[in-house]
């Protein structure tokens, strides 16, 4: 397991956010109202009087200079002011307010953007990114105001390598990208699932601090399959068919071949692709590219890290994970991916065999129980499926009440996108499966989708369980004084780490170890304390310093794997130097933070 030194998640006082230190200049080839219109340098009114005589600005400003911290409480007052007149209005209606008043911030002036979202990443995680995004991408052809970040279409076949220098930053670190075949648990919403890049890159440089200038949200448009998209006027993507087959893969190959001839140290994470694709682009790129998916590798690495925390809870030692019978509702990429890191992780600490490991697992797909009696079973969830002989009293396509009866799990895992699946008969009997806090992991988003709600949880399965979701629920009130924990098993808590952790490294690969590193420091975050209250990950308020840290476990597995070369002039002899410790004050020291540079015009 990963133990770190622990760095205590004070909070800032006012003064130290707003540090007084003097930062960089930053060159700037623009001068006048260019400027005032590149949210990555503008500053609104915050351009001093110096700066706007040698920048052109004198008299394109309001005459007052107002401070960051000025700029940053007016704002904070305009969005409190826009939740109290949205009072009582329906949750949609509200949520995309929100989203709104910060998407005009962030069209306008990225580092005050960035600086609200670092103070108060609780609060604004869920608009920028789950649930509110999932929202977001279903209207987004009609909120479309202006371009950000990358499209490549099947129509510009022949030409990416050429598009990708349209890119104005003459460095990319952080590339997120999806094809829209399945947002969330929402489907196939084409180019408009551009939304889930951008929210995924909002928190890496709020939770890992990769600067603003050096990421990419790309759609990867190959059409849309949406009837209702196709035939809706605002729609701002191809009017085609989604394209199959070796068509689709040469467009991704052709995009993969362009990045990184332009950016060959770049991370690229895959996002929201259907599972077919996710496993395939995953098996193609994962040993020729440094990249990942968040959906098969990231949620994995989340749910073990739950998984294991929830032995922890039921006063057990973490080596009686290989004992914990598991049920896994979903065979997409999520949940398949979790099966397979879980299967890993048995195997390491049982020394045996990954068929061997694989006993204790069950999988239920929308047809049920899978067995190897199905005909026309996903490859990929084959190696999951079980021979009947061997699990007395249950049959192929046996429904999930059955399979919670007599498999008598210790964890049941919600990866299907139906909500609702864990209806009040499931949740009853897995108060009866062990006799000391089951774990219900409830982890399919958005939240309508969730298999059940915090509240059913608890009231059904009994105040004795472990309660997981993958979009937020408050904690439950359960009476004299009591609290029901909810934990959101999001996939924040890793992949900012995992790209923070592969790019300082300078790794040429993202590797199981080093996934299996991120997930290892994550379970060994919490207390004992939280544990046994069954709290198994931390407040979303300490995500930079869990990130730092999972960050340096990352790394510190690059370099045992021998795959870090390095990052910018810290080469791999000084990193394989740095003790655990050390490493986690390099990954620290390299996070970004948003202050307003001095600017400097250079021709």
């Amino acid at each position: 397991m990963w133990n770190l030194v622990r760095f205590a998640a004070s909070s800032l006082s006012r003064s130290r956010r707003f540090s007084t230190a003097i930062p960089g200049p930053c060159i700037v080839h623009k001068r006048g109202a260019d400027i005032l219109h590149d949210p990555w340098f503008n500053k609104d009114t915050g351009f001093p009087l110096t700066e706007r005589d040698r920048l052109g600005l004198r008299g394109l400003l309001p005459p007052r200079v107002i401070s960051f911290e000025q700029q940053y409480e007016r704002f904070m007052n305009s969005y409190r002011s826009l939740e109290k007149n949205t009072m009582g209005q329906p949750d949609k209606v509200v949520s995309l307010a929100k989203w709104r008043i910060l998407n005009r911030l962030h069209d306008r002036n990225e580092t005050l953007y960035y600086r609200v979202l670092i103070d108060n990443i609780r609060e604004f995680a869920p608009i920028i990114y789950t649930p509110t995004v999932g929202l977001v991408c279903q209207n987004y052809s009609g909120l479309f105001r202006r371009p950000r970040g990358m499209y490549f279409s099947a129509k510009d076949k022949g030409e990416m390598m050429s598009m990708i220098y349209n890119w104005p930053s003459p460095q990319v670190d952080m590339i997120v990208l999806t094809d829209g075949s399945r947002i969330l648990g929402l489907g196939d919403l084409g180019v408009q699932g551009i939304g889930i890049p951008i929210g995924k890159l909002d928190m890496y440089v709020a939770a890992a601090g990769i600067n603003p200038q050096r990421i990419l949200p790309v759609m990867l448009d190959v059409g849309t399959n949406n009837e209702r998209l196709l035939k809706d006027r605002l729609y701002l993507g191809l009017r085609q068919p989604r394209l199959e087959g070796e068509e689709y893969l040469s467009v991704v190959d052709e995009f993969m071949e362009a990045v990184f001839t332009r950016w060959p140290k770049a991370i690229v994470q895959f996002e929201d692709f259907q599972m077919k694709w996710a496993f395939e682009t995953l098996q193609r790129y994962r040993k020729k590219f440094c990249m990942f998916n968040d959906d098969i590798q990231g949620t994995a690495g989340v749910a073990l890290a739950g998984l294991l925390g929830a032995v922890r809870a039921q006063g057990r030692p973490l080596s009686d994970f290989v004992n914990q019978k598991i049920v896994v509702v979903g065979a997409g990429s999520a949940g398949l991916g979790i099966l397979n890191m879980a299967v890993q992780a048995v195997a390491r600490m049982a020394g045996c065999s990954q068929t061997a490991a694989k006993s204790q697992f069950f999988l239920i797909d929308k047809d049920g129980l899978v067995t190897t009696e199905r005909s026309n079973l996903d490859p990929a969830a084959t190696p999951f499926a079980k021979n009947p002989r061997e699990i007395e009293g249950l049959t192929e396509g046996a429904p999930l009440i059955d399979v919670v009866k007599k498999v008598k799990p210790h964890a049941l895992l919600g990866l299907s996108g139906v909500g609702g699946v864990f209806n009040d008969e499931v949740l009853k009997a897995m108060r009866e499966s062990v006799s000391t806090k089951p774990a219900i992991f409830a982890m399919s988003n958005p939240t309508m989708n969730a298999e059940c709600t915090a509240v059913d949880a608890f009231k059904h399965a009994g105040e004795n369980i472990v309660f997981a979701s993958g979009s937020p629920f408050e904690n439950v009130d359960l009476g004299n004084g009591k609290v029901g924990h909810v934990n959101q098993a999001n996939n924040m808590y890793l992949f900012p780490g995992i790209g923070l952790g592969a790019l300082l490294s300078g790794a040429r690969l993202i590797t199981d170890g080093m996934l299996n590193a991120a997930s290892e420091c994550l379970a060994s975050y919490m207390t004992e304390e939280d544990i046994q209250k069954g709290i198994l990950y931390p407040s979303v308020d300490s995500i930079r310093h869990l990130t730092a840290e999972v960050g340096a476990a990352v790394l510190l597995e690059a370099v045992a794997e021998g795959l870090a070369e390095g990052h910018n002039d810290v080469g791999p002899k000084e990193l394989e130097q740095m003790s655990k410790e050390e490493t986690v004050e390099y990954v620290r020291g390299n996070m970004w933070n948003s202050v307003y540079n001095p600017l400097v015009h250079e021709k």
